[in-house]
């Protein structure tokens, strides 16, 4: 912990001032009842800007009543349209000895700022790899009035440290407020490698880690901190760790936690070599965990068309007993659910195929499924394809028959001007259409998305990890990620490219660099999780 930030935990609410007249509310987190209501208006002068207080007064106040987040997912559908959003930016890969940092955005169209980089908050370390991110609250703390989604977790894939980052006092400009050492959690563990982040309802954190300290997938588990940040120690039951670690979901009236499987960070830290997975350092398995026992109950292969399954989501309703995860290398999107007899079983349900192709490194190309999400009300269903670069919408109203309903190219390796192309069955050769965004060409492929609450609005990014990405598209060490927006039909269906919207991480003041995971101020779709 930086000296500057070693402080208590108490919250100390906004202090509004109008016309001379102050409300004070507070929240202790030993006990004190946080308050249900903020004023409307806060002060210009405490924050800096109209723009500032407007957001921390629009946070407590449509977020903030009886606990963090929403009652349900179709009420969170109605908040707020998001006029910020949270990108994880890396520069550990790139050949730069910068500290990656945490940007925030400007996604108000009526600002002055649209589509910028308006604050970026440099973490103290060089080389961590910011990768995922996850929130200290949220909507399954909905009826705790103490609770309060103040902290921004920000686990770092390669150093194992684990950021604490304090959104509250001013949304635009996010503060430093914590640091777990990765020797804390390694000596109280033995964890290393942290990926995903979750709150529980009862106030920790878990964080899944992908392998031990010299990167072996047999040391991987479950990183439980509480709500201090104080390493706890694991989740899991002593000898109930999964085969690898990733993604995880939890469902608690399903009394079910479901996590995925990447590889060996041994193996995907030095790029992905395909001999590594025919020598058994990558998963093809779901492991099905008793909640919140930790007991692993029943362990799902998914054999060789479900290789290296990644994001898992089960529907956000939370009576519902199914849900869906994405097997990268396969591009098969896996349905998984719950049998009569209590166990859990899966099949596919939509399957990409692969493309054929010209000056590559294989004969056949696979669209390579590394993001996907569910929107709140479980009516859509959005995939990105990395390496075709297309992103797709599927109806999912039924789970078990997916009908595709919009498809946007944003890149990829087979646009057009690539020296890669397609061959399709009669051997024609093509490309596909890319559009240029504000006179941009579009490089890399889509990877992290991220959805407004409203359903209306999918924000993309192009980096999946450093090394992969030097790998497969190695122009974006040279020219960085971008981010886009793409205008949603939840109507009849279909995904259109806003022209007016580009954020390009290549003109930042210390070089281009990767952009990953994108997280809003008052939660999203693969952030909060309903109980």
């Amino acid at each position: 912990m930086l000296n500057s930030t070693e402080r208590d935990f108490e919250v100390s609410f906004l202090s509004d001032i109008t016309r001379g007249e102050r409300q004070e509310r507070e929240r202790e987190r030993g006990g004190r009842e946080m308050a249900t209501e903020v004023a409307a208006a806060v002060t210009v002068a405490e924050y800096g800007s109209i723009e500032a207080a407007t957001e921390v007064n629009n946070h407590h106040r449509v977020c903030c009543k009886g606990g963090p987040g929403y009652a349900t997912p179709l009420d969170a559908m109605s908040g707020p349209r998001e006029s910020l959003i949270y990108v994880t930016c890396v520069y550990s890969g790139t050949g730069k000895e910068k500290p990656d940092f945490l940007g925030t955005v400007d996604v108000d169209p009526s600002s002055s700022t649209y589509s910028k980089v308006i604050h970026r908050l440099h973490v103290p370390y060089v080389g961590d790899e910011l990768h995922h991110s996850g929130w200290n609250a949220c909507s399954s703390c909905f009826g705790d009035p103490s609770a309060s989604r103040r902290y921004l977790v920000l686990p770092s894939l390669i150093s194992g440290r684990i950021y604490a980052i304090d959104t509250e006092k001013n949304p635009r400009a996010p503060t430093l407020y914590k640091i777990v050492q990765p020797e804390d959690i390694l000596q109280k563990t033995g964890l290393a490698y942290p990926h995903t982040s979750h709150c529980l309802a009862s106030g920790d954190l878990m964080v899944s880690c992908l392998g031990d300290k010299d990167g072996k997938a047999e040391g991987n588990g479950f990183l439980l901190l509480d709500s201090d940040f104080n390493v706890k120690g694991r989740w899991e039951k002593p000898g109930h760790s999964p085969l690898f670690g990733y993604d995880f979901w939890y469902q608690p009236r399903h009394k079910t936690m479901i996590s995925t499987s990447w590889g060996a960070p041994a193996a995907f830290t030095t790029g992905f070599n395909l001999q590594h997975v025919a020598d058994g350092l990558y998963g093809h398995h779901l492991h099905v965990y008793s909640w919140p026992g930790g007991e692993l109950k029943q362990t799902l292969d998914l054999g060789n068309t479900g290789l290296l399954p990644l994001e898992i989501r089960f529907l956000h309703d939370p009576s519902k007993d199914t849900g869906f995860v994405g097997c990268a290398l396969t591009s098969n999107m896996v349905r998984f659910f719950k049998t009569p007899d209590g166990s859990w079983s899966h099949e596919i349900v939509i399957s990409v195929k692969p493309l054929k192709v010209q000056n590559w490194i294989l004969p056949e190309m696979p669209g390579l499924i590394t993001d996907f999400l569910i929107s709140l009300d479980d009516r859509y269903l959005y995939l990105v394809n990395w390496l075709h670069g297309d992103i797709r919408q599927y109806n999912i109203e039924d789970p078990r028959n997916p009908v595709l309903a919009g498809q946007v190219w944003v890149g990829g390796l087979i646009q057009k001007g690539s020296s890669v192309s397609a061959v399709a069955d009669d051997g024609t050769i093509f490309q596909f259409d890319v559009p240029e965004i504000k006179g941009n060409r579009l490089r890399g492929g889509p990877q992290m998305i991220q959805l407004s609450l409203d359903g209306k609005r999918l924000y993309v990014t192009n980096s999946l990890f450093s090394t992969w990405d030097r790998q497969f598209y190695p122009e974006l060490v040279e020219k960085g990620s971008h981010m886009l927006q793409i205008d949603v039909d939840t109507e009849k269906g279909g995904l259109a490219v806003n022209p007016n919207f580009f954020v390009d991480f290549g003109s930042e003041p210390d070089g281009p660099c990767f952009a990953h995971e994108m997280r809003y101020p008052g939660g999203d779709c693969t952030s909060d999780i309903w109980v």
